[in-house]
């Protein structure tokens, strides 16, 4: 499938980015960030440093967090970005937002937004990332990557849709980031 960054600006145009600001779960915000390469458009994903106080510890997921008070949830994801993987996103092109999801097992809600780094885009991890993958989206994108796989949340194994990317000793993508990553390839798809 062909895209480059004009064609999902054009695709991402008719997305809604967020919900009612009277819903009281927490906001979250997170950046998709695409780059081309010899493989063609790759997309940044981190896996979280482990930590017992975070429900994500250890997951794939894209930089991104808690959206302060009175802080708009674009500018979260672009600051989050910068404090997470020192990508400074001001440099990269905006190509629109994902439609909002909220969480299945814990009251979030999540925006998300894409841009295009015109640059090689080298992550500077902080404490709160382990490791950082640039992942072609072809792989996101191939049926055979995708797969039932056993996790564990709220203390038991669950059996979730998932992505498993080809990186030894690499947690597979599920949850929220797998969510906005379907919704993502759906938009390029069907447009």
């Amino acid at each position: 499938m062909w895209l480059d960054p004009d064609r999902i600006a054009l695709l991402l145009n008719g997305q809604t980015p967020g919900a009612s600001s009277a819903d009281r779960r927490t906001r979250a915000a997170v950046a998709m960030i695409l780059r081309n390469s010899d493989q063609g458009l790759e997309v940044l994903l981190i896996q979280r440093a482990a930590h017992e106080l975070d429900p994500w510890s250890g997951h794939l997921a894209f930089p991104g967090g808690k959206v302060e008070s009175g802080e708009k949830p674009r500018t979260a994801a672009e600051r989050e970005t910068l404090e997470e993987v020192g990508i400074d996103l001001q440099q990269a092109m905006y190509l629109g937002p994902l439609g909002e999801i909220t969480g299945l097992t814990l009251p979030v809600r999540v925006s998300g937004y894409v841009y295009f780094l015109r640059t090689e885009g080298v992550p500077v991890l902080n404490e709160e990332v382990f490791a950082s993958f640039w992942v072609p989206l072809d792989t996101l994108m191939s049926p055979d990557r995708h797969v039932s796989a056993p996790v564990f949340f709220d203390g038991e194994a669950h059996q979730v849709p998932a992505i498993r990317l080809p990186y030894a000793d690499t947690p597979v993508l599920w949850g929220l980031t797998y969510r906005l990553v379907m919704q993502f390839i759906d938009i390029c798809r069907f447009g």
